[in-house]
């Protein structure tokens, strides 16, 4: 079971990889030891039990369509051949975006894929905010946000 300590550290680490343009791997593939770090750095800041850090409010849902199925989804997720969002997409790579809620915005980043992240045709160089309409391409599947 994740505890508070390690989503506020796990948190932290996803800001610094937003702020820092160089591929840094994701936080489930670090070390147990740079997780620690990160684990213990979080600690100084918000105390042994995470206790002075609230929660975040509940975002606004984020549905998007795509073929014939709706997806909702309430936090971040990866989009790829694997992650929260699975597509069967030979140009799709395993972890090729991210769709993260940051103050109520849903944004879309791609994660250093080999064929790259578009919206509305448009190729996704940083976060993006997304909004109701856009469509979203990962490989040559074609997302359209729904609600936002």
């Amino acid at each position: 079971m994740t505890n508070r300590i390690e989503l506020l550290a796990q948190a932290a680490y996803e800001a610094h990889r937003a702020a820092i343009k160089d591929d840094l791997p994701l936080w489930e593939d670090l070390t147990e030891n740079e997780q620690y770090a990160w684990k213990a750095a979080v600690t100084v800041v918000a105390g042994p039990g995470g206790d002075t850090a609230s929660e975040p409010p509940a975002g606004r849902a984020l549905t998007v369509k795509v073929g014939d199925q709706r997806y909702t989804f309430r936090t971040d997720f990866i989009v790829g051949r694997e992650g929260g969002l699975e597509i069967d997409d030979d140009f799709a790579s395993g972890h090729h975006a991210r769709f993260q809620t940051v103050r109520g915005l849903w944004y879309v980043e791609d994660l250093g894929s080999t064929n790259g992240t578009e919206v509305n045709g448009r190729r996704v160089m940083t976060a993006q905010v997304l909004k109701k309409r856009d469509k979203v391409t990962i490989g040559h599947t074609v997302m359209t946000v729904v609600s936002v």
